[in-house]
């Protein structure tokens, strides 16, 4: 059904970088997603340096994101849930579903999400990641990925790299005309790859009109 899949944005308590995870696909594998996404940062909007707590669940996360560059991800796992344990935050939430992800624990991924989002909604990256969940699951939910993609394109507009997998969901669900637009804002914000699939979904529509046009043509006497 589907020719791509989305795989997570992942956040660190360091400066903005990308861990890239393995590339893999629906159908097709010479097509696919974006790759891992910006970092948790290691404080929330509450946080006080002068909470036991919260420092301590800061250091497990620093830990736990050490590990995920390190490429141990069931180590870097464990302590994102011991960051949960003592005080939740959406940075942690959000980093231990990546790592449930990479490991392919899908619904684990999604609970942590959800719960991330719900801590902190205006995160695009968890909405995105979210999507990526859902796509890959083993029972795919594309309208789900769809309504989160969405939100995540009305948070971030002007990221291209959320408006190519909106796109592609989109023309998996053939929403050819919707996917074209999405197209087209993710070439116009830096996505060149992006104008591949322009010309494909403009080859499609056109095919789409053609064969409309046969269908509804008066037979010749």
């Amino acid at each position: 059904m589907f020719n791509t899949f989305l795989r997570p944005f992942v956040r660190s308590v360091a400066a903005p970088r990308r861990i890239h995870a393995p590339r893999s696909t629906f159908s097709r594998p010479h097509r696919t997603f974006f790759a891992t996404r910006r970092f948790a940062t290691s404080t929330t909007p509450h946080s006080t340096a002068s909470d036991p707590a919260e420092v301590q669940a800061n250091q497990c996360l620093e830990q736990g994101t050490q590990k995920l560059e390190e490429g141990d991800i069931e180590a870097a796992r464990a302590l994102y849930k011991r960051s949960v344990e003592i005080k939740k935050t959406a940075s942690s939430l959000f980093n231990l579903g990546v790592t449930h992800y990479h490991l392919k624990e899908y619904d684990d991924a999604i609970n942590a999400w959800k719960e991330s989002i719900a801590l902190q909604p205006s995160s695009p990256d968890a909405h995105t990641n979210l999507a990526s969940a859902y796509i890959i699951s083993p029972i795919p939910r594309p309208d789900l990925a769809l309504q989160h993609l969405h939100v995540a394109s009305s948070l971030a507009p002007e990221d291209p790299e959320i408006a190519f997998n909106l796109a592609a969901v989109l023309e998996a669900c053939g929403r050819l005309e919707d996917a074209l637009t999405y197209y087209k804002r993710s070439k116009d914000f830096g996505v060149e790859r992006a104008a591949v699939h322009i010309r494909n979904v403009s080859a499609k529509i056109f095919g789409k009109k053609m064969k409309e046009a046969e269908q509804t043509e008066v037979p010749k006497r």
